[in-house]
């Protein structure tokens, strides 16, 4: 997979424009000036088409900058940038390289605190707040040696997901059905079995972003602390471009939308879904998505390109079930009475985290995109759509 050279310049999301599904046929003019790697009043990039591809050069002078991890308590303050992150994130993000687990139990065990209060590594962050953070460590690194029969077959499996490597980053093509982070009832996930790559000095592989169980595709995995400082903040940014690919019933009207509305999570005793919520509601944050009608097949089923602009839990399901077309196999928000799925497709969730561009921490961009998953396949070959197909997402505009 080649690197691409690209530089984006998102205009800043207006929280006022609560418009669902607005077409985006012409898109939006965005404001010259200066942008990194640009010249002041150039031209911004196309998300996607017709770029320069040439190889990015080798550095020669960066360094890995190691986050340090504080030895005894400090307290931090939550600034504009951290707003509404969630705990477990907001510790990721500031120490690069923690383990999952070793987040998990000093907030279980209530030794990070929130404005003096004991949180859940779910709860979310306001700016301004105060947060203890008691003396955190990396995991030991393994002893070196050869790795076991088990260990192998996990490595190789990694290696056969890969869709682009370098010593800095790796995408995973990640398969329908596996996790990518533990909980309750999950024994093999993506985070568990990148121990396998721990290198010489013990540092494993970290989790930039994360997709849902459910939906295959581009996963971006950072190889060292310097990569996941660098990429995280690039999320953080929002210079960061994903496009998923869903399959839904019926055609969604106009062919290219906007979908702005909140969002705030149910829980109940069996199952946590999002539910479309009103601003100022408790636990509620705004989330945008466009969609982009690529291929029909008789109006009753519709090849749709997604480009969320934030990234909420759950959100392109949410949304695309909120404007009356719920993605085909979706056991949580599939909502459509005595709808009978064609014969031939399987009922299983056909979304897809098709593509990744991103910066890359040393320069140039990655572009990854992911191949559609046999069952989708499947159903693109019983439908007769062509993947190969022009996807008008990518006239769709950065906010």
């Amino acid at each position: 997979m080649s690197r691409r050279i690209k530089r984006t310049n998102p205009k800043p999301r207006s929280r006022d424009e609560r418009k669902e599904a607005r077409p985006f046929k012409a898109r939006s003019a965005q404001k010259a000036g200066p942008r990194p790697g640009g010249k002041p009043g150039s031209k911004p990039p196309r998300f996607a088409s017709e770029r320069a591809e040439r190889r990015v050069p080798e550095p020669t002078t960066a360094k890995p900058v190691e986050a340090l991890l504080p030895t005894k308590v400090q307290t931090v303050t939550v600034t504009a940038d951290e707003n509404n992150m969630r705990v477990d994130r907001f510790l990721e993000a500031r120490f690069p390289g923690l383990s999952f687990s070793h987040i998990q139990r000093v907030v279980r065990k209530g030794e990070l605190r929130v404005d003096g209060k004991r949180v859940d590594s779910k709860d979310r962050l306001e700016e301004g707040q105060s947060v203890r953070i008691p003396p955190l460590k990396l995991d030991a690194p393994k002893l070196p040696g050869a790795l076991s029969e088990a260990a192998q077959k996990t490595l190789q499996a990694l290696k056969e997901m890969t869709l682009y490597e370098d010593d800095d980053v790796l995408v995973l093509n990640k398969p329908a059905g596996l996790a990518v982070q533990g909980g309750s009832g999950t024994t093999r996930h993506i985070d568990q079995m990148l121990e396998v790559m721990r290198d010489a000095k013990g540092q494993k592989p970290r989790l930039v972003h994360r997709i849902d169980k459910d939906t295959s595709g581009c996963l971006l995995v950072a190889k060292t602390r310097f990569a996941a400082t660098h990429l995280t903040g690039a999320f953080r940014s929002r210079s960061a471009r994903k496009i998923y690919w869903a399959l839904v019933p019926g055609l969604p009207k106009p062919k290219q939308g906007r979908i702005s509305t909140f969002l705030a999570k149910e829980e109940s005793e069996d199952d946590t879904i999002m539910r479309i919520a009103q601003h100022g509601d408790e636990g509620a944050s705004h989330a945008v998505t466009y969609y982009a009608v690529v291929e029909t097949a008789g109006n009753k089923l519709t090849w749709v390109s997604l480009k969320p602009v934030t990234g909420r839990t759950h959100q392109l399901r949410a949304h695309m079930a909120h404007i009356g077309h719920p993605i085909i196999g979706d056991p949580k928000y599939f909502n459509i009475e005595n709808w009978e799925l064609p014969g031939g497709l399987q009922n299983r969730l056909h979304l897809l985290a098709r593509r990744i561009v991103i910066p890359h921490p040393r320069g140039g961009v990655i572009d990854a995109s992911a191949p559609l998953p046999q069952h989708m396949q499947q159903s693109w070959n019983l439908l007769g759509l062509d993947a190969t197909r022009f996807d008008p997402i990518e006239n769709a505009p950065e906010e």
